[in-house]
């Protein structure tokens, strides 16, 4: 998940700083290669991936791994930290400390008051790596559920030539007196869920589906409902009878416990031949695990083209 976060400092001058490294003229060096992103990393609009893309922690294995990759050829820093996140009912996720008022907390499980994880803060050289060790210390009397709390990597602002003040600039690099401003750069973050599973969990899974008109055009709505102490996580895969490609496909759906239920809008595969839907075809909505026995079917759902 990808999170703008906006630092804002005050100094002395309102100062008119240069453009950030990635906007400025890149270096004309034909031996620069692209770096590889590493496979399974998420990205947000910032500079840096994290690998995996969740993390399970259970009884079996009570410490895990997290890939920090600086994607640029410039070097960054990232203050590491945990962070709490609900889930609302339309399944967006939201800080604790930015939420809005009508999303329920009360049935939120919190693991931030049980994870350690070292390091802090790194470094990277562009196109580097390194990794970060997490680990859950649940207490013995826990009561047997899923815990989560996000992990989070936000870039640290690099030291910049501020160049001339507003006022310096306006009256040819004299200054005129004493002003205050502000500075506004923005600090980019990404997250990722770290989920630590207590005891015995359970979960089912039931689907609801069928055909909807939306502005962008015909779309498929699928309503994933669940139920137990385990969250779902997963693929939606819609296909036809006799048609080898999907008629749409949404990855990495996930519905956290805090909630019941949650809505997922499916565009139609731009490869598939819509002339198939004649009316009458009966379509099936299936919705594959990819947490707690990968490759299961969760619950699948048949609806008709009308």
């Amino acid at each position: 998940m990808f999170l703008p976060i906006f630092s804002l400092v005050a100094a002395a001058t309102a100062a008119l700083a240069p453009l950030p490294a990635a906007a400025q003229d890149a270096p004309a060096s034909s031996d620069i290669v692209a770096p590889q992103v590493p496979e399974g990393s998420v990205g947000g609009m910032g500079d840096i991936n994290l690998y995996p893309k969740r993390v399970v922690i259970d009884r079996r294995q009570r410490i895990a791994s997290i890939g920090l990759y600086n994607r640029t050829i410039d070097p960054g820093e990232y203050e590491i930290s945990v962070m709490d996140m609900v889930m609302s009912p339309t399944g967006e996720v939201f800080q604790l400390d930015n939420l809005p008022s009508d999303v329920p907390t009360d049935r939120l499980r919190t693991a931030s008051d049980f994870l350690r994880w070292s390091p802090r803060r790194v470094r990277l050289l562009g196109s580097e790596a390194q990794t970060v060790r997490i680990m859950a210390r649940p207490p013995a009397d826990l009561p047997d559920g899923e815990y989560r709390s996000h992990f989070l990597a936000v870039s640290v602002p690099q030291d910049i030539d501020e160049g001339f003040s507003i006022n310096e600039a306006v009256n040819g690099g004299e200054t005129t007196g004493p002003d205050i401003g502000v500075t506004i750069r923005p600090r980019f973050g990404i997250s990722i869920p770290v989920i630590v599973r207590v005891g015995e969990t359970t979960l089912d899974v039931s689907l609801d589906s069928g055909f909807v008109e939306t502005p962008e055009g015909l779309a498929i709505a699928v309503t994933i409902s669940r139920s137990g102490t385990r969250s779902a996580f997963g693929d939606l895969i819609v296909t036809a009878p006799g048609v080898d490609e999907p008629v749409a496909i949404a990855r990495g759906v996930g519905v956290y416990p805090e909630i019941d239920s949650r809505q997922i809008m499916l565009g139609l595969n731009k490869d598939f031949d819509t002339s198939l839907l004649t009316p009458g075809t009966t379509l099936t909505v299936t919705y594959i695990d990819d947490d707690f026995a990968p490759g299961e079917t969760l619950a699948s759902s048949n609806f008709s083209v009308p």
